[in-house]
């Protein structure tokens, strides 16, 4: 254990730290700000990009203050990494999942409690457990951490429920502070995350979402196997190592099949392969071995290659937080890196269809709100799966949703009541998914410049046109730009809360191409032109 110093800590001792333990020459902008934050005990949501070293932040601010860390985090491959990581720098570390047997896990729970281990990693169904709860309460953690926060928020893009517990957690824990860390997360996410987590007075450090070294560009098609021949011939002339992302099981497969037929060697990564395939294909693309992978979202979560030369979408992503996730794993060594949409309209059909879910009735959220009422935290969600026909993870998220709304009310709401709450909080989140992929059609479809665009939609600002996207190397983007910037919308300031009569209250994402970007939570990402909101008088500045 590293012993802590009175007061917070100093820049030097962080940089030293920093320095002598894990070999960090320097600190990203961002990292040092949210060590100190935590170090001094304050909660701490930390918003920076894929490969900006989010893990460092829990690492170092852990070796600065007394008592162990518990970690969260939803990846047993990622937990075994960072496991792995630590230990390589001789900082005691361990996981405690379910594929850990018991008798590691208590050794892993008794060094804890001991005070032999500073780092245990957990995923958040385990803390569902009471034995794993209690077990981890006895060890009287320094620190909290959440990792890939973004998965606690019902407007995240990779919502968990098992993630909705974690404020619980944390208060049964004794409240340490707690650190939340996230890749991407856009204004509306942020607030939820904050709310859900529970973040007492947070400090927010959102850093490095601009990454100019990516060259952004859309490619547009007309047909499905004009398409796929393009995509072909690009990995096939491009410099590699790099990723092609899929929509689909059956189109990784198939991909992979066609660039091995045209001497390109590719592996598709799925999560419908065993999973020592998985294990395997993760390391030799890591290792250099593999120039290819054709791969679902399931790939990349972890992924510490830092030369990946390219990124390229075979189809459309399904939102705009998950394309920037994955295409930030392109150029992670500050060196040039191509983000490349092959887009066909057609596509994002299959995205509205995902995005639109399987709706739950009121009648059988009326049934597992009558369960829960009778039997509360004890109700056996697959029995009530069963028995209403949803999973059992619909069936979680469902009772997540009753206990909001008991706690809103004050009081056990009536069970028809609540159910419609339910359902109704159920479908604005469909709306806002299905706004989310027409937010993708925007970035695919825009006259200007892309990069504008993408920070736009995270509430960032970029006052002139980037240079280094397909629209602007074609000398479209400066024009299209030109008018409607924010200073021309000035009653609706980026960042500002406006009302509109129908959709309620809601945040200003981006004011480009003379359109306002509004994020309503009941009706999600809402695309205005300027000139008829002002002159209709559709929005109110809302405080």
């Amino acid at each position: 254990m590293t012993e802590a110093a009175p007061g917070p800590p100093g820049s030097r001792r962080i940089r030293r730290l920093a320095r002598d333990t894990f070999g960090f020459e320097q600190l990203r902008a961002g990292q040092e700000d949210a060590i100190r934050s935590v170090a001094a005990g304050r909660d701490t949501l930390a918003v920076l990009p894929t490969g900006w070293g989010k893990s460092a932040i829990y690492q170092l601010a852990a070796l600065l203050i007394p008592g162990p860390t518990v970690v969260v985090s939803p990846l047993i491959a990622l937990q075994r990494d960072q496991v792995q990581a630590l230990l390589a720098n001789e900082v005691t570390a361990a996981e405690a999942n379910s594929q850990v047997g018991k008798g590691e896990r208590d050794d892993a729970f008794s060094r804890l409690a001991a005070g032999d281990l500073e780092f245990l990693f957990l995923a958040p169904e385990q803390l569902a457990n009471e034995d794993v709860l209690g077990q981890a309460v006895a060890a009287e953690p320094s620190l909290f951490v959440v990792d890939e926060a973004h998965c606690i928020s019902a407007w995240g893009h990779d919502f968990r429920p098992d993630y909705l517990g974690l404020a619980d957690v944390a208060e049964a824990l004794g409240r340490p502070p707690i650190l939340a860390l996230t890749a991407t997360a856009a204004p509306p996410v942020r607030a939820e995350i904050v709310e859900r987590l529970r973040l007492r007075d947070p400090e927010v450090v959102v850093r490095g979402f601009d990454r100019p070294n990516l060259r952004l560009a859309v490619e547009r098609f007309a047909s499905g196997e004009e398409k796929r021949a393009a995509v072909v011939d690009a990995v096939a002339g491009a410099t590699p190592p790099g990723i092609v992302y899929v929509a689909t099981r059956r189109a990784a497969e198939e991909v992979a099949t066609e660039l091995a037929d045209h001497g390109v060697d590719a592996e598709p990564y799925h999560a419908g392969l065993p999973a020592g395939r998985r294990r395997d294909t993760e390391s030799a693309f890591a290792d250099g071995r593999l120039p290819v992978v054709v791969a679902t979202t399931a790939f990349g979560m972890g992924i510490d290659t830092a030369n990946v030369r390219y990124v390229y979408h075979h189809d459309v992503a399904d939102s705009l937080d998950s394309y920037y996730q994955e295409i930030g794993r392109a150029g992670r060594d500050g060196e040039p890196a191509t983000a490349l949409l092959f887009y066909r309209p057609e596509d994002l059909g299959l995205r509205r269809f995902f995005a639109s879910g399987a709706r739950v009735e009121v009648e059988q959220a009326s049934e597992v709100a009558e369960a829960w009422s009778k039997r509360g935290p004890d109700i056996d969600l697959e029995e009530t799966g069963e028995r209403t026909g949803l999973s059992v993870t619909t069936v979680a998220s469902v009772v997540r949703g009753l206990e909001d709304t008991s706690v809103a009310a004050g009081a056990p709401p009536d069970p028809d009541d609540a159910a419609e709450q339910v359902v109704a909080a159920q479908d604005a989140r469909r709306r806002v998914d299905q706004s989310r992929v027409d937010m993708m059609r925007a970035y695919a479809e825009s006259r200007g410049c892309r990069r504008q665009v993408l920070l736009g939609y995270f509430g960032e600002s970029l006052d002139q046109p980037c240079g280094n996207c397909d629209r602007c190397l074609e000398g479209g983007a400066g024009d299209a730009h030109g008018a409607g910037r924010a200073e021309d919308a000035a009653p609706f300031p980026l960042h500002g809360w406006v009302s509109h009569d129908a959709w309620g209250r809601g945040q200003v994402m981006d004011s480009s191409e003379g359109k306002l970007v509004v994020f309503f939570e009941s009706a999600g990402y809402k695309t205005l032109a300027l000139d008829v909101v002002l002159d209709r008088g559709l929005l109110r500045p809302d405080g």
